[in-house]
């Protein structure tokens, strides 16, 4: 029974973290008025007939903290990177100098921010539902172990464990959103 609680106990810390990971990645993206390579990982441009991810067809590179420099391995795709990063509602304005493509980051604005902190608190949001999920998923498994045989005193302490990694990554949750409002908010 015990090696079954804990295989109920690590799936529900894999998925959790799965929750955690994607809020990270979701983080990454809002951007915080400073440039970073990874505002442009969400953008996919057409590359011989397929969607490809742009730093598969491009170098990114951040030469100051204000400048994107999107450098294409081919030429012919310096038209289809600006395309795709005009269409790719983050509201850049890319400059294609026939060799590179370059993005000046915008300082933010008041209002803006609160947008970002907005977006940024609904991504934490979203991780947090996620992290309920896995603990409704985990505690069912419990639910059926009880059901198999599983000891009412030892599904007590199952449920509890549940709570308390629950709570552990609920916390990771709040700490995430946390930096990213002190980074948001920072001008």
């Amino acid at each position: 029974m015990n090696e079954e609680l804990n295989m109920i106990f690590d799936m529900a810390k894999e998925s959790m973290q799965g929750s955690i990971q994607h809020l990270a990645n979701e983080l990454l993206k809002i951007r915080a008025g400073k440039a970073s390579p990874a505002m442009l990982d969400g953008i996919f441009v057409e590359y011989y007939g397929s969607s490809t991810p742009l730093n598969q067809v491009a170098n990114v590179n951040t030469p100051d903290a204000r400048t994107l420099t999107v450098q294409p391995w081919e030429k012919s795709m310096l038209e289809p990177i600006e395309k795709a990063i005009i269409n790719s509602n983050l509201g850049l304005n890319p400059q294609n100098n026939g060799d590179i493509i370059i993005i000046n980051i915008p300082t933010l604005t008041e209002e803006r921010r609160r947008t970002l902190l907005k977006q940024a608190k609904a991504e934490g949001e979203n991780a947090k539902v996620g992290i309920r999920n896995a603990r409704k998923d985990a505690n069912d498994e419990v639910k059926r172990l009880q059901k198999d045989g599983l000891p009412e005193d030892m599904a007590k302490d199952a449920e509890e464990e549940v709570q308390k990694i629950t709570n552990s990554f609920s916390n990771k949750v709040d700490e995430l959103i946390e930096k990213k409002e002190k980074d948001i908010m920072t001008v």
